[in-house]
Order: C-alpha cells, then sequence, then structure tokens
C-alpha cells in the first residue's frame, strides 16, 4: 500500500515477433530493475512461428511482476511494428488505468538496471515523456564494420551538435542539456494521460516511434530525451520490422547512405531554424488582435509567410501544431539534408556557430527578426496546458 501512494501503476509494452532466443534476455533485465519494480509486462507476439510464446510461458512463474502474453495473426499488410506495438500499449493501459505509466521496449533489447528508476525521476522532474537511448550489444557490434561504427559516431556527433544549437537559441525547460536526440521504441515511457492524447501509438509500417513522439510534441507535452536512460539491443543484420535497426544495418554495410539522417540539416539552416523557433515563442505568448502587429509582420516576413497566413493558425491551442504549420509552410525553413561526403564541412560550421552561441556572441532571437522589447504580461494570451 505504501509502494502504491508513491508510485503509479507500471506496464511495459513489447510487440514481439519470433524472439525464442532473445525473449528471455528481456524479461530477466526487466525483473532485475533496481529501486522500483513493475506490475505488468506485455508481450504482444505478432505472427509468431516460433516457440516464442512456450518459452515466454515458462518463464512466467519466477518473475516478479504479471506476464500477459497476446497472441496475434495479423492480416500481412498489417503485420508490422507499427500496429503490435500500438495493440500492446493499449493492453497495457487498461492493465494500469488512467493514472499509470507506460513503458515500451524492445523484444532483442535488455534494458539496464536503472533504467526503470532514472525514467521515474525523469518524471518526477516534470516529463510526460521521456526517450531514452538504445545502445548496441557490444558482441553483435564485433560483426559490424568499423566503417559503419565510425560513420555512426560521426553522424550522431553532428546531430548532437546541431541539438546544442537548439538547446542554446531555443531552450526547452522540459529537456535542459545534456540530453540526446533518440526516439527510439526500444526505450519510450510515457503517462497514459498524455498517450491518450494522441490517440495512442500510430499504426504505420516503420518510424512509428518517431511519429508517436511527433504527436506529442504537436501538442506541447513536455519531452524528456534523458542520457542516463538506456537499453542495450541486438546488433543483428536480419531483423523483424520494416525499416527497423537491422535493416538500416544490413543497407549500410552493403552500401552506405549517400545522406545523413533526414532529421539532419545544414548548420547555418539549423540555427536559423531555433533562432525562428525561439522567435515565434515570443509572438505566440505576446500576440493578440489588438497588439503585436508589427512583430507579426516581422515575423512573417523573414520566414517568406504572410502575416495573414500566420494570424489565422493563432487561434489553435497549442504552440507545437502552429510551429509544425509554420515549418512545413515557410520557404526560408525548407528541409534540407546533409550529404555524408560534406558532413566534415558541415561539422566544421556547426562547431563554430556553437562556438559563438557560447561565448553569446551572436544576435539575440528579438534583435534577428527585428522584433521589439518584451511587452507588459498583460498582454499575454493564457494557453491551454495539457500535464
Amino acid at each position: 500500500m505504501a509502494r502504491r501512494s508513491l508510485i503509479p501503476p507500471l506496464a511495459v509494452a513489447i510487440p514481439v515477433r519470433n524472439e525464442e532466443e532473445r525473449i528471455g534476455s528481456c524479461l530477466e533485465a526487466l525483473a532485475q530493475q533496481e529501486g522500483a519494480a513493475f506490475d505488468h509486462v506485455v508481450l504482444l507476439l505478432n505472427n509468431c512461428s516460433d516457440a516464442t510464446l512456450i518459452h515466454a510461458q515458462s518463464l512466467a512463474p519466477a518473475l516478479p511482476f504479471t506476464l500477459t502474453l497476446v497472441e496475434r495473426q495479423y492480416a500481412l499488410e498489417r503485420a508490422h511494428a507499427g500496429t503490435a506495438r500500438r495493440e500492446a500499449m493499449e493492453v497495457a493501459a487498461d492493465l494500469v488505468g488512467p493514472e499509470g505509466l507506460l513503458f515500451t521496449t524492445d523484444a532483442d533489447g535488455a534494458v539496464t538496471p536503472d533504467w526503470l528508476i532514472r525514467t521515474l525521476a525523469a518524471f518526477k522532474a516534470g516529463a510526460a515523456v521521456v526517450c531514452g537511448r538504445a545502445l548496441i550489444d557490444a558482441v553483435d557490434a564485433l560483426k559490424i564494420p568499423a566503417s559503419l561504427h565510425d560513420d555512426d559516431a560521426a553522424e550522431v556527433a553532428y546531430g548532437t551538435l546541431l541539438d546544442h544549437i537548439h538547446h542554446l537559441t531555443d531552450p526547452d525547460p522540459a529537456d535542459p542539456w545534456p540530453r540526446h536526440t533518440e526516439h527510439s521504441g526500444a526505450s519510450i515511457a510515457v503517462r497514459v494521460s498524455a498517450w491518450k492524447c494522441v490517440g495512442g501509438i500510430p499504426a504505420v509500417p516503420s518510424s512509428e516511434d518517431r511519429a508517436f513522439v511527433a504527436a506529442l510534441r504537436r501538442i506541447d507535452m513536455p519531452i524528456r530525451h534523458a542520457p542516463d536512460v538506456l537499453v542495450t539491443v541486438s546488433g543483428r543484420t536480419t531483423g523483424r520490422a520494416q525499416g527497423g535497426m537491422a535493416e538500416t544495418i544490413a543497407r549500410r554495410i552493403h552500401q552506405q547512405d549517400e545522406m545523413l539522417d533526414d532529421a539532419l540539416e545544414p548548420a547555418v539552416l539549423c540555427l536559423k531554424r531555433a533562432q525562428a523557433r525561439s522567435a515565434f515563442r515570443v509572438l505566440w505568448n505576446e500576440y493578440s488582435p489588438n497588439h503585436g502587429l508589427q512583430m507579426l509582420q516581422s515575423f512573417a516576413s523573414h520566414l517568406e509567410l504572410t502575416a495573414t497566413e500566420i494570424a489565422a493558425w493563432l487561434d489553435a491551442p497549442y504552440f507545437g501544431q502552429v510551429w509544425e504549420a509554420i515549418e512545413r509552410a515557410s520557404p526560408a525553413l525548407r528541409r534540407q539534408r546533409v550529404k555524408r561526403s560534406e558532413l566534415t564541412q558541415h561539422h566544421a560550421a556547426a562547431t563554430a556557430i556553437l562556438k559563438n552561441l557560447l561565448a553569446k556572441n551572436t544576435l539575440s532571437t528579438r534583435s534577428f527578426l527585428q522584433l521589439p522589447p518584451p511587452q507588459s504580461v498583460t498582454h499575454s494570451r493564457e494557453r491551454q496546458s495539457i500535464r
């Protein structure tokens, strides 16, 4: 009873397909959590044809949580991770109720012993969503060419530079530095209330994890990218999920991708995007139909949009929703990808920008967009906030 008064009900939802060799390690890691324990673990067995079910059933009596096994035979067009993870989380949500916390990981993964307690710490700090990091198993990593490890390290380092630029230019109180940039289904936790607000995990064939986090960001949920929340996943090249890590590794072993991840962009554009988003926060908080027209016009002009376009969006209830519309419509913020062959020069540009930001030598957001000084709080609009 004392435990219940301190920690809400906890459940882990795991999509599974033919994981008889790894499901034991996955469940054992969840069972060995330090400082707290799960109430439920749900395995959604998606079109399995091996002995995963039998193996999981044999382990159930010794586990410190209730293990729920759900078998599904989806039609071919629906037999993917999006469908399976979506239903697994629906089952888990029913088990923990509206005050519960939902976790999801992958069946080929093994979370660290402090995965739960560190995630709970992030929730306690105010997060509605906690994204952890996925690391490749050290033994499996030896089977991957060193050149791919080097390429990945360089790509991650560049992504970290870009994210640091965003952090310094447009800080997020819910996601302080240090942080990371991953949105992996191998380590996501969410309040049931937040999960319900976006209608659950999108049932898409691949990248359902990214789509889920994007939906949460769209309605201003506080998202924490916790660098100390870790899970080890397999580095196999024959995977179970279309578009997943295994497929990516196999493709890159055969032929490295010409372009970096599509979330990465040139450093100069990254800075412009971060400054524009920071300026829009000012506009969002201070604009009203009877006040702030100059501010609105300046912002619209800078992004090659019209004040009328942006004003029409400002009645929306969420900052994230409007910012997404602005990014989609603005020619000035059109996404540009980075060639792997040009990464060195982009890295150097990002390093220089970051150095200037750290030295506070760059223009302020307001001067960058020619915005007037902040107005009195009496002009600020009250916004709906979901926590």
